[in-house]
């Protein structure tokens, strides 16, 4: 488990990248506040997800459309998941469970 900082860092409907041990993690606040996370670098053509369309069920890679699940990281229509992580705000703070 570890701390990311304050979950003011990130604007609603944004996400942002952490780095957390060797991982690169986008962390998402959605518009009703709650967070997602997933892995940050798209499989395919390595587009970087926290800067993707998201919403409350799914990001879109920004360099060519790929559509990931933000609660389970499975791409939509088949094809190479993300990883999903555990995320949730403790105290006006991002923990994230690796």
């Amino acid at each position: 488990m570890s701390y990311l900082g304050p979950v003011s860092q990130i604007p609603v409907g944004e996400g942002r990248t952490f780095a957390v041990d060797d991982a690169q993690i986008a962390v998402f606040r959605l518009r009703d506040g709650s967070l997602r996370a997933v892995d940050a670098v798209c499989p395919h053509k390595g587009g970087p997800l926290a800067d993707g369309l998201a919403d409350d069920q799914v990001v879109v890679c920004p360099l060519h459309g790929a559509t990931f699940d933000l609660c389970t990281g499975t791409q939509a229509g088949g094809g190479d998941p993300v990883r999903s992580y555990d995320v949730a705000e403790v105290d006006g703070q991002i923990r994230i469970t690796l």
